[in-house]
């Protein structure tokens, strides 16, 4: 069942991501318990509450009582943060080395290391009714919302109803709306723990609300299908239970680097020119279902991998199109922090923090700010 699809920029639910699961730019961590940002609180709007009086006359005939609308609706309202990153999401791709530089980054391993050990027992279980392999299933995880750690406190009500009225795929969002206040009227969450991304992806593995009602199981037996507690149990089985039923095999390997696995166990995949070449199987499709991109479906696999265990690739990228190999871009990156101009880390990723820190640099030596990396401003800075 597929439905919404991302365009992998990370800005992530803990990278960024829209999927047959999640649907926006990025999860805002625990913004509620923090405050929200003030552009996604409800303001004014009576063209907003003139399509929600209609709207709720559409629900009431799909089957949402006028209690549910009440409880779904009071509190919610016109969040114009959520119209503004809708709109202002690009449609860019990052390289696979930059992908898997966030994707399976030191820190995203070593926590994904961590958490598969406090989660052994459950992850097992889930793999033995489900057949998906645990690691990808945690991997999923990390990807998804860093491990829990960013799940999102937006309430869903306000931004698939702002996104409905205000939006570009405004059929897309009412679709989600109802579907919300379905899950609501069902008893599996509270009007108040109804939260997720700007755009609805709710949970520790960000699952849209039609996948939610599609593919959401009780695996802990509570009666609720909850996947926005601290408990990660059932996100993790709806997890696998969304995969098993999209064609994942049961003992099949994703893929992998060729060299580690012959050419002959699937098909091979090459996604950056000069960079490493893939062997993927029919379980790499599985996942692409989850988010249709070659870039996430390697990002999981490979840090599904590490979290079991496993090294890095062996296989190295060529220079960008500034002639910087990911080595030169994390020295720029230390030298440029070094000397005040904080890039905010140096993991070879040239991002706005970085672009920032160049441009500060360059208007501080008088050179034209234009904020890109070069072989000439490493020499520079050296």
């Amino acid at each position: 069942m597929r439905h919404s699809r991302r365009t992998f920029a990370f800005g992530l639910a803990a990278l960024g991501l829209t999927s047959a699961c999640s649907t926006g730019g990025g999860v805002l961590g625990s913004a509620a318990a923090a405050g929200l940002a003030d552009d996604l609180r409800p303001v004014p709007n009576a063209g907003y509450d003139a399509w929600v009086a209609a709207f709720k006359s559409r629900a009431a005939a799909q089957g949402i009582s006028a209690n549910t609308l009440a409880q779904g609706f009071r509190g919610a309202g016109y969040l114009p943060g959520v119209v503004r990153r809708d709109r202002n999401q690009t449609e860019f791709k990052r390289s696979l080395e930059d992908y898997l530089a966030i994707a399976a980054s030191d820190e995203r391993v070593s926590k994904g290391r961590a958490a598969f050990a406090r989660h052994r027992s459950t992850l097992t279980a889930i793999e033995a009714r489900y057949g998906v392999a645990a690691e990808i299933v945690a991997a999923v995880w990390g990807l998804e919302s860093f491990f829990g750690e960013r799940r999102g406190n937006v309430p869903v009500v306000s931004a698939t109803s702002t996104l409905a009225y205000d939006g570009r795929r405004g059929a897309f969002f009412e679709k989600q709306l109802v579907a919300a206040l379905k899950i609501l009227q069902n008893g599996d969450v509270s009007a108040g723990g109804l939260t997720g991304s700007w755009a609805g992806a709710m949970g520790h593995t960000q699952f849209i609300p039609t996948s939610y009602q599609a593919f959401a199981v009780d695996f802990n037996g509570d009666g609720r299908r909850d996947i926005w507690s601290d408990d990660p149990t059932d996100a993790l089985a709806s997890t696998a239970a969304y995969l098993a039923r999209n064609g994942w095999q049961k003992g099949l390997k994703w893929g992998g680097e060729l060299g580690d696995m012959p050419a002959s166990a699937g098909s091979i995949l090459q996604p950056q020119p000069g960079g490493p070449k893939f062997v993927v199987t029919r379980n790499f499709n599985a996942l692409k279902r989850y988010n249709n991109s070659d870039s996430y479906a390697i990002g999981v696999g490979h840090l599904a991998d590490r979290i079991a265990g496993g090294g890095p690739l062996r296989g190295s990228f060529p220079p960008d199109a500034n002639g910087l190999t990911k080595d030169d871009r994390m020295e720029l990156q230390r030298r440029l922090t070094a000397r005040g101009f904080d890039t905010d880390g140096a993991d070879g990723v040239i991002g706005p923090n970085s672009r920032k820190a160049i441009s500060a640099y360059q208007q501080s030596v008088g050179l034209p700010a234009t904020g890109e990396p070069s072989i000439d401003l490493l020499r520079r800075l050296r």
